[in-house]
């Protein structure tokens, strides 16, 4: 059984604290896995307005998310301007790169990302895009090897302009296999490693799953047979639920299972596929989010 590992680290809270909780736990087990890094100004607060959509409402309850994320993010960059990331915690990605983890970019402002996608050009994508990967480069003396769009929020736009950038792999999307994506009936070089399971967020609360058994409903979606990528982040498994996430570590790790990095599943990978990406819901999610689309199904209309 291989488990992808997938870190995103979307806030200062989470690069600060959470990251370096998440490295020595997996240090304690000899994991290496797939950090994305938010470097960018942290404004994560501004979100609080979304809080008039009812979803997004039933979500935060739902949740718990003060408790769960903290007061402090849930208010960053609603009053002031919020601290520069890459800026502030530098040392701690700097780390996580020298422990032997990969590296990627997840963005320069996330917020601003998942807020604006839908209304960025391609000029203001390849912005975003350049001021991440310089940064980060700057910060772990290397360019960053991946990248993943914050929210899964993601469009042929930023397909396109990824292609401007030296990342092996992107992440995307979810899914159920490694894919080249095609855009306008071209394939682009930059294969996509989709996400195969679902959030702690999206299904905590949901038909009778709570912190007791979340484990477990988690465990019972692996397939052997089939890609297994897991999206954790920092500011959950590597703070408030980092005793459930290690307490689900160490079953995963009794039954078998090894927990790598997404792009040695991709080194690994026997075959790549094609797709191109949709945007759809997700049980538990607000908003859309980019998923696989097999070119054999895609209907007209469908596609970003």
């Amino acid at each position: 059984m291989i488990i992808g590992l997938r870190i995103d680290v979307d806030t200062f809270r989470g690069t600060q604290y959470g990251v370096p909780n998440l490295c020595e736990l997996l240090s304690n087990y000899s994991i290496v896995a797939s950090f994305f890094f938010s470097v960018g100004p942290d404004n994560m607060g501004r979100h609080l307005w979304r809080l008039i959509r009812p979803p997004f409402l039933f979500k935060m309850l739902r949740s718990k998310a003060p408790g769960l994320y903290g007061w402090d993010i849930i208010f960053r960059g609603t009053l002031w301007p919020g601290p520069v990331i890459g800026e502030k915690s530098g040392d701690v990605i700097r780390s996580t790169s020298d422990s032997g983890h990969e590296v990627g970019l997840h963005a320069w402002d996330h917020h601003a990302w998942q807020t604006n996608i839908d209304r960025m050009d391609e000029d203001a994508i390849f912005r975003h895009l350049n001021m991440g990967v310089d940064l980060l480069t700057h910060i772990i003396q290397r360019p960053p090897v991946c990248s993943a769009s914050p929210a899964w929020k993601c469009n042929n736009l930023v397909l396109i302009e990824k292609t401007k950038f030296p990342f092996t792999y992107n992440s995307d999307c979810r899914g159920e296999s490694i894919f080249f994506p095609f855009v306008d009936g071209k394939r682009l070089p930059q294969p996509q490693i989709p996400v195969t399971l679902p959030t702690y967020d999206e299904v905590i609360g949901h038909k009778g799953i709570s912190d007791s058994n979340y484990n477990d409903y988690m465990l019972s979606l692996l397939r052997p047979e089939k890609l297994n990528v897991l999206t954790i982040h920092a500011e959950v498994e590597g703070i408030a639920r980092i005793g459930l996430f290690e307490q689900f570590v160490r079953t995963a790790l009794s039954r078998g299972a090894l927990f790598v990095p997404l792009g040695t599943i991709l080194k690994n990978s026997q075959q790549v596929g094609r797709a191109v990406i949709a945007a759809k819901d997700i049980p538990g999610r607000e908003g859309w989010a980019s998923c696989q689309v097999p070119l054999e199904t895609l209907k007209k209309g469908n596609e970003l």
